[in-house]
């Protein structure tokens, strides 16, 4: 039991989350940005009002007897100073620094690069931000120039606490916020009802394929779906064609595998009665015997080569895959197939490359190549003719050419042939070359063909002795090799 088992994923949940993911990203952005655009609007009309109140001040800078001067009147004071939520701070310096009015510990600004040629009206008046007594300030300043020669300039600065602009700004941001804040829920439940509408042709779809019979296995309607999902429709009903092939197939070779059964068996079952009969001789009862022998191999063989039919479809491409000789697979395979040739005087031989030299290794599965070696080899053995006096030949041979990367496996006899409108269908299952008294179950070939597939081969027949009588039949499956395996 997995302790950490990772939960599946939902593609709805995944949508929802990478739609709502930037949403919320982008909250805290917009609160930045919001909180700046509303500190500028706040401050605007009390910087204007500033430096109205800078301008008026620099209207009361005179000079008289060639010294400049500031009278305030006290109302006017009065009036400047009457704010019951700022400060207002003010200050007058003369052109050599000498305080004419205000407060003296007012901050002095930088150091100003305006050119004193400009006229008193046209000259601007200057912001900045600065700190008085501890508090934050917003300053408006304006360079006067003096009648008096030489042209000197006076200073005039006005300081006003914050208290209004923040009050302002706070304002500003409930004003914009809150009826975000309000519409962010109702966002969300629009994009997941977008989303519930836009997944709903997903589960029409699976409640359709879960509606349908076991054994329905038509392609399902792809023009009923979004053309997203449309692929992914079309995808299965190419495993749902697939499958119904693979059914057909499997249904096909359980009642040919039947029908080849059926005939030993029944061989079996007539001779048992036979041998129980009552006043039968030894010899009717050992004839008896001698079939039900036959039988029993016969079926012991189809038996078998059904497994090994159904362990090669079965195997895939899944089979473990490790470099394999198949010039020593060869040579073992026809080394244990010698024995089987004592009694049908057939010579049975191997030539052509080395165990071990270059160019004679592949990837694959070792037991499938032997097996279907072996297969190749009992096909030639059973179907080429052999006698004392003119004995069969059947040959297995191994082709390298390490250059051009092909490996050539061959298995070659002295037999009848194959007809040219018979070589494809020998690769049939139960398929049975017409007019031979062979004794087999049609599954060898079928077999090799499988297993050959597995491996990228490509299996040809072909005259062995084109001209001759007979014409013999070599089978001839051409691997490509990798250089990695040499």
């Amino acid at each position: 039991m997995k302790l950490f088992q990772r939960e599946q994923r939902s593609l709805f949940g995944e949508i929802l989350d990478w739609m709502l993911t930037p949403l919320m990203l982008l909250l805290p952005i917009a609160l930045a940005l919001t909180w700046l655009v509303a500190q500028s609007i706040a401050g605007k009309p009390f910087d204007r009002a500033l430096e109205y109140n800078v301008r008026v001040l620099a209207q009361l800078v005179t000079v008289q007897h060639q010294r400049a001067q500031f009278n305030l009147p006290q109302p006017a004071r009065e009036i400047l100073r009457a704010d019951d939520s700022d400060l207002i701070y003010y200050q007058v310096l003369g052109p050599r620094g000498e305080l004419l009015g205000g407060e003296r510990d007012f901050p002095a600004p930088a150091v100003d690069d305006l050119p004193h040629t400009e006229s008193r009206a046209t000259r601007p008046v200057r912001l900045r931000d600065a700190e008085m007594r501890g508090l934050d300030v917003r300053v408006a300043y304006l360079r006067v120039q003096l009648d008096m020669p030489g042209h000197p300039t006076a200073l005039v600065q006005v300081a006003e606490t914050r208290e209004k602009r923040s009050v302002l700004a706070t304002e500003i941001i409930k004003g914009v916020l809150l009826p975000q804040l309000v519409l962010l829920p109702l966002a969300v439940l629009l994009v997941w009802l977008a989303l519930v509408r836009g997944i709903k042709p997903l589960s029409q779809l699976e409640e359709r394929i879960r509606a349908r019979k076991p054994d329905d296995l038509s392609p399902l309607d792809d023009h009923a779906v979004p053309l997203e999902v449309a692929p992914l429709v079309s995808s299965v009903n190419d495993l749902l064609n697939r499958l119904k092939d693979s059914i057909a197939a499997q249904k096909r070779f359980l009642a040919d595998a039947a029908h080849q059964l059926k005939t030993p068996l029944a061989g079996l079952r007539m001779q048992a009665d036979l041998a129980q009969r009552d006043g039968g001789s030894a010899e009717e009862l050992k004839q008896s015997l001698q079939q039900i022998e036959r039988s029993s191999v016969r079926a012991t063989h189809t038996v078998n080569q059904l497994l090994a039919l159904a362990r090669a479809e079965s195997s895939g491409n899944v089979a473990a895959r490790q470099p394999c000789d198949l010039a020593a697979l060869t040579t073992e395979v026809v080394q244990d197939a010698i024995s089987q040739t004592l009694d049908r005087h057939l010579d049975l031989g191997y030539d052509g490359a080395s165990p071990g030299s270059r160019g004679v290794t592949i990837q694959g599965s070792p037991t499938l190549l032997k097996e279907m070696i072996r297969n190749l080899l009992d096909n030639a053995m059973n179907y080429t003719p052999s006698s004392p006096e003119k004995p069969g030949i059947v040959t297995g041979r191994v082709l390298a050419d390490p250059f051009g990367r092909v490996l050539l496996v061959q298995v070659e006899d002295s037999g009848p042939g194959i007809a040219e409108g018979e070589r494809e269908l020998v690769f049939e299952p139960f398929y049975r070359t017409l007019g031979t008294d062979v004794d087999g179950s049609g599954l060898g070939l079928p077999i090799v063909k499988e297993i050959a597939r597995q491996h990228g081969a490509t299996i040809a027949i072909e005259d062995a002795h084109p001209g001759q009588n007979p014409p013999g039949t070599r089978f001839t499956l051409r691997f490509m090799t990798d250089p990695a395996d040499d």
